[in-house]
């Protein structure tokens, strides 16, 4: 059955977590681009987080296939906490009363970030496939999606309300409470957990062999290929705070709103999706919906209003949620239960990583070509990048979910 008291407090968890990570995010961006006033400042935000991530992710998913699940997520709650106090400080001035510059804590702060992001994202993958039948998995995977992006919509917006209305401290605070509550949640949750597989195979050769199982499924590694790339060049959220004071001479308010028009446009379809979940021809789908997400991408680029380059963020968001949909949808159906950490962990390499690298990329591209050319040059590498899929990855064009399924049966 896919409403649960299990499945409830699942989503409790993730809306949680979700809200935690995205107000700090939007915090971290305004508060390190107001000391700085430097664009690269906001992409090397990116590349501190995803060092620690990229480092940690195989390994973190091998724990999550033979440790406990609650456990290990848990564990990236408390280091939200402990991110928000560390952030408060810096916010109040504790490290910096010498004179000294503490903006490489904020740096710090978000590698630690990045360390709770490869703990908490299998985890989700893994727990979600225990509180759910496998016929409930499309369904459950746009309902997770309505949740994460209904997060995402009010993460961001609160967070800019909050640096307006008190300032980056009251923010940081709003970003430790959630992580509490997400661990709340996982007190909450009580599910079935299957035994632990015992296996003598050391650390690597469990990370070798998830690594060797996604490169042997064709269909999995077009996806995340496909993803990875359209997020790597698309990432033209990371430069909002720049976007907001070079070209719409903004506001954190409006911050806040841009940062959250892709998760708005993200939520409607995936309510949709909830209801009519995509079996038929759902590989011409993705493609369609990643090559629809570039074209919004140029779009923002060159946006001159407040309300154009909301409403093209708004359409990015709709493309977008259709992506993850399908994608979470696809890995979920061809994933083996005892190998769901390591497959989650190898997705958010491709995925996950590829968000704080198109930060840095997109940071770098702005202060070549200028911000605007810069976020148009990723759009036009997007669709390049959809194009070369649809060519190169049939299996993925052709594919139907109820193929899947029969897999399966």
């Amino acid at each position: 059955m896919l409403i649960s008291r299990s499945f409830t407090e699942l989503m409790l968890y993730r809306a949680s977590v979700t809200l935690s990570y995205q107000i700090l995010a939007v915090t971290v961006g305004w508060h390190i681009y107001d000391e700085t006033r430097d664009v690269m400042s906001l992409g090397l935000i990116g590349l501190a987080e995803v060092v620690p991530y990229f480092c940690a992710a195989l390994f973190a998913g091998h724990a999550v296939d033979v440790l406990s699940k609650k456990k290990i997520a848990m564990l990236g709650c408390a280091i939200h906490a402990v991110i928000a106090a560390l952030m408060v400080a810096v916010a109040l001035g504790l490290f910096s009363r010498s004179g000294a510059r503490s903006d490489w804590l904020i740096y710090v702060g978000m590698g630690l970030a990045g360390l709770a992001r490869a703990l908490i994202r299998p985890t989700y993958q893994v727990l979600f496939a225990q509180v759910l039948a496998r016929e409930d998995f499309a369904r459950g995977s746009a309902v997770g999606t309505v949740v994460m992006q209904i997060a995402q919509v009010s993460g961001p917006a609160l967070g800019g309300l909050l640096i307006a209305w008190k300032g980056l401290t009251c923010a940081y605070v709003a970003s430790g409470m959630f992580a509490m509550t997400g661990m709340l949640g996982l007190v909450l949750l009580k599910y079935n957990e299957e035994p632990r597989p015992q296996t003598d195979a050391s650390v690597w050769t469990s990370i070798v062999e998830g690594l060797r199982f996604v490169m042997s499924k064709q269909i999995i590694l077009a996806a995340l290929a496909l993803d990875m790339f359209a997020v790597l060049f698309g990432g033209a959220v990371s430069m909002l705070p720049a976007f907001i004071e070079e070209i719409l001479n903004g506001n954190p308010e409006n911050l806040g709103w841009l940062r959250a028009a892709p998760a708005l446009g993200a939520t409607v379809v995936g309510v949709w999706l909830a209801r009519r979940p995509v079996d038929d021809d759902a590989g011409k789908y993705l493609m369609a919906a990643v090559g629809g997400f570039g074209l919004t991408v140029i779009g923002f680029g060159l946006s001159t209003s407040f309300w154009t380059a909301a409403f093209c963020l708004m359409l990015s968001g709709v493309f977008d949620g259709v992506s993850v949909v399908l994608r979470s949808t696809i890995l979920q159906l061809t994933t083996p239960d005892q190998m769901r950490g390591r497959v989650a962990a190898i997705n958010g390499i491709f995925i996950g990583s590829s968000n704080e690298i198109g930060a840095l990329e997109s940071g770098i591209a702005a202060t070549v070509l200028g911000l605007s050319a810069s976020i148009v040059f990723g759009g036009v590498m997007t669709l390049l990048v959809t194009a070369v899929c649809f060519v190169a990855a049939p299996t993925l064009r052709r594919l139907h979910l109820r193929d899947l399924h029969k897999e399966l049966s």
